[in-house]
């Protein structure tokens, strides 16, 4: 019996049933091959059709030559036909409706990648690369627009049921709703009615072209970071407009715009149900379209509370069911302690499109290789066997709970007294207890699918060596470099003053181990939460933190996820300094004498403790092979890495078992 009732009921959109409210929304996944979609597109999509998903809406695709944003994006052409068809068959096969959403990015578009000018209503500067744009002529509006019909006709011959016309983030659509943007004076601009022509003309012309039975969303963001973008008030009565004209479906309400560009995919420093204010507001004035709500709605028990509580129609939980797939699914069935939770990190989904890779999944490998590895469903192996992994941390913990799915005989021993090892830790630093979360779910695994767990349990290699298992998995991790070595300093075996004592690890930190008085330096030279993690824990304790990096701004590594200016934003108030571009000449005991990097210039940081936050060392201490047995070696033990890699390993190797 399901506790999510309002949220698995069915919806009806243009005479087309939704199973549930339950929306896998457009995000750019960058999985094309050359602008076609292929086996990993078609793989991924059919997943979280197969997981549950009432509605698909696949991978905005541009609609223009000057709308070309990412090196995935889809090409522009009918050769996609005959491939997206093989998609949406499937999808609708497995029982979910599916919609593709077309963009135009405006005056904010990428060079590199469209070779092309950016075209925008009126000029203005994108703030996605450093260039400027071209004020469309009038003929060009025309072309803009035959663009958009052309994209959707061709999305319908795709075999899409839908499309969703993007009006989001200040995209095109949205710089001519806004009058920061909108300096225009002819026709397509100055008044609402002026400001809103083009996008009512873009949607009429699309319903003119794919009929009746065509479904047609609208996606919009809100953002209150700068004045001169559309609050709430303004996106209604612009709403107001366009539902008037009974041709738009559904409305989906995002966060963020490119002015605030950490809202649009908010990491876990940011707050959850994000635009509950707005679809709120939308469901009042509408009386045709329904209202989508999402940003930073993880869980069905989010999602129900939007539902039954009349702020949305249906909710697009993206990430959620990028780290489970059978999230719908699983809900429908009563069974929602078994999703794997989103831990809102970034760093595989958005952290590998900041970088424009095709995006995967730091919980969930098998994101963006269902192809290859069959989703989030395992086939049983051949011939059962007796597997012993040696280390709970994220490889061992995953490879154990995927071999056990594929049910082999599987035990798991850690020497410390709870699981997860370095990546517990992490989980205590400031708002990422959903870390904890995922690691009480694995338990919770463990426990169904017959895991034997051994805590307090440290192995000698007899022990090994002794154990019945035929195959043996090595684990063990990395732990903290204690020599101090840096970098940038490689002439410098080992930081001179180490003797002095108070110099910590920030796993010695988090363990509430290092004593640490009124004021402490942080050297992060990783650039990441480890470091930066750690100092805001610190400061959250009172401590005076300064942060000392080798890289230009505090957070380099995390600024892929979009989490950076957060974290920096926080540490600020709560009184942190932060030193850039500075390295450590050596610890006095009761300070720290720092260099920077681009003068050479040398001053003296007093401070009480001294964190490193610097590159772990492999930890394996098994290095010989076991007699008799299989040995695997995963994850840190191998070479110290972030969790995505030990989780990707863990799964990759068990496959093999």
């Amino acid at each position: 019996m399901s506790h999510h009732p309002h949220l698995l009921s069915p919806l009806q959109l243009r005479g087309v049933t939704l199973r549930n409210r339950i929306v896998f929304g457009a995000h750019t996944a960058n999985m094309s091959d050359m602008g076609i979609p292929g086996p990993r597109v078609q793989g991924y999509l059919v997943e979280r059709a197969l997981g549950g998903a009432g509605m698909i809406v696949s991978e905005p695709a541009p609609v223009h030559r000057t709308g070309v944003l990412t090196r995935g994006n889809y090409m522009i052409s009918d050769d996609t036909i005959p491939h997206f068809r093989k998609i949406t068959d499937a999808v609708k096969d497995a029982g979910a409706v599916i919609l593709q959403q077309q963009y135009h990015i405006g005056a904010h578009g990428d060079s590199d990648l469209s070779f092309a000018p950016h075209w925008s209503p009126s000029g203005g500067p994108s703030y996605h690369d450093s260039d400027g744009s071209h004020a469309m002529t009038e003929a060009e509006i025309e072309e803009l627009l035959d663009a958009h019909a052309a994209a959707a006709l061709r999305s319908k011959r795709a075999g899409f049921q839908g499309v969703e016309v993007w009006a989001a983030y200040h995209s095109l659509l949205d710089q001519f709703w806004t009058p920061w943007s909108n300096k225009r004076t002819d026709c397509w601009g100055g008044s609402l009615e002026n400001r809103t022509r083009f996008s009512r003309t873009l949607i009429e012309r699309i319903r003119k072209s794919c009929g009746e039975d065509f479904i047609i969303g609208l996606a919009i963001s809100y953002s209150t970071a700068y004045s001169v973008t559309l609050n709430a008030k303004n996106l209604c009565e612009i709403i107001a407009l366009h539902d008037s004209t009974g041709h738009i479906d559904y409305v989906t309400c995002g966060y963020g715009s490119y002015l605030e560009l950490e809202g649009i995919i908010p990491a876990f420093t940011e707050g959850e149900k994000l635009t509950t204010p707005v679809t709120t507001q939308l469901k009042a004035i509408v009386k045709h379209a329904k209202v989508t709500s999402e940003a930073g709605i993880r869980t069905p028990d989010n999602a129900e509370t939007i539902i039954a509580s009349g702020e949305a129609d249906l909710v697009s939980i993206v990430r959620g069911q990028i780290a489970d797939p059978h999230l719908a699914r699983k809900a429908t069935e009563g069974r929602a302690e078994d999703i794997r939770g989103c831990i809102s990190c970034n760093k595989m989904c958005w952290g590998r499109r900041s970088r424009d890779y095709w995006i995967s999944c730091l919980v969930n490998p098998s994101a963006g290789r269902e192809f290859e590895w069959g989703g989030d469903r395992f086939t049983k192996a051949g011939t059962v066997k007796n597997v012993l992994i040696v280390g709970a941390g994220p490889a061992g913990l995953e490879a154990a709970r995927a071999a056990a799915e594929r049910g082999h005989r599987v035990e798991i021993v850690e020497a410390l007294p709870v699981i997860g090892g370095q990546f517990r830790l992490a989980g205590m630093q400031p708002r990422r207890a959903q870390i904890l979360d995922l690691l009480d779910w694995y338990e919770r695994q463990f426990a169904k699918l017959g895991v034997t767990l051994r805590l307090n349990t440290f192995l000698e290699a007899n022990d090994i060596a002794g154990h019945p298992a035929d195959t043996v998995i090595i684990a063990t991790g990395s732990l903290p470099d204690e020599t101090g070595f840096q970098r940038w300093q490689p002439q410098l075996d080992k930081l001179p003053g180490l003797e002095l004592g108070h110099v910590w690890s920030p796993e010695q930190v988090l363990r509430r181990e290092a004593r640490i008085g009124d004021s402490v330096v942080v050297y992060d030279e990783g650039s990441n939460w480890r470091g930066v993690g750690t100092a805001w824990a610190l400061a959250e304790q009172g401590k005076q933190v300064t942060i000392v990096t080798p890289e230009a701004f505090v957070g380099k590594e995390i600024a892929r996820t979009s989490a950076d200016g957060s974290a920096r934003r926080r540490l600020a108030k709560l009184g942190a300094k932060f030193l850039t571009e500075h390295c450590l000449v050596g610890w006095h005991g009761n300070g720290v004498t720092v260099r920077n990097l681009l003068t050479g210039q040398e001053e003296i940081l007093p401070a009480g403790a001294l964190v490193m936050s610097t590159t772990n060392r492999a930890f394996d201490p098994f290095p010989d092979a076991f007699s008799g047995k299989t040995t695997h070696r995963i994850g840190d033990c191998i070479a110290p890495r972030l969790a995505a890699y030990a989780f990707h390993e863990g799964r990759k190797l068990a496959l093999t078992l």
